[in-house]
């Protein structure tokens, strides 16, 4: 499965059981990204995305398969670590106020770095993208 995940500067993904931030850039990224291969979320997650282009399970990350994506907000990766195929961050470039943060650092636990790509996001200036293999 490849994971998806917006972070700020900090790795933070939320505060107060809420998402830090929101783009619909990052939206459409994503689905073009993920299309021809299922993209899983959490039911907090349905506001972002068009439901017929989503699979929406509270197990999510439980029941996506090898090439599947997964969008993950509320979620620890390190229960699935041994399943992760890649690794994509959404840079927010910038810190907010966070209480929960991703709990698999890419570059801290021994991945590379294989593509980034900078583009304007609509509610942030600059958004980085960031992919990541094992």
């Amino acid at each position: 499965m490849i994971a998806a995940v917006c972070i700020d500067d900090s790795c933070g993904l939320q505060f107060n059981h809420r998402r830090q931030s929101r783009d619909r850039v990052v939206t459409e990224d994503l689905l073009q990204s993920a299309k021809g291969h299922p993209l899983w979320i959490a039911p907090i997650s349905q506001t972002l995305f068009p439901e017929e282009r989503v699979s929406v399970a509270t197990d999510f990350l439980e029941q996506a398969g090898e090439g599947d994506w997964c969008f993950v907000e509320d979620q620890p990766l390190l229960p699935v670590l041994s399943r992760l195929e890649a690794v994509v961050l959404y840079r927010w470039n910038r810190t907010y106020p966070a209480d929960f943060y991703l709990d698999v650092i890419p570059w801290e636990a021994g991945w590379r770095l294989t593509s980034r790509e900078e583009f304007p996001g609509h509610s942030h200036k600059l958004i980085t993208k960031e992919v990541y293999l094992p």
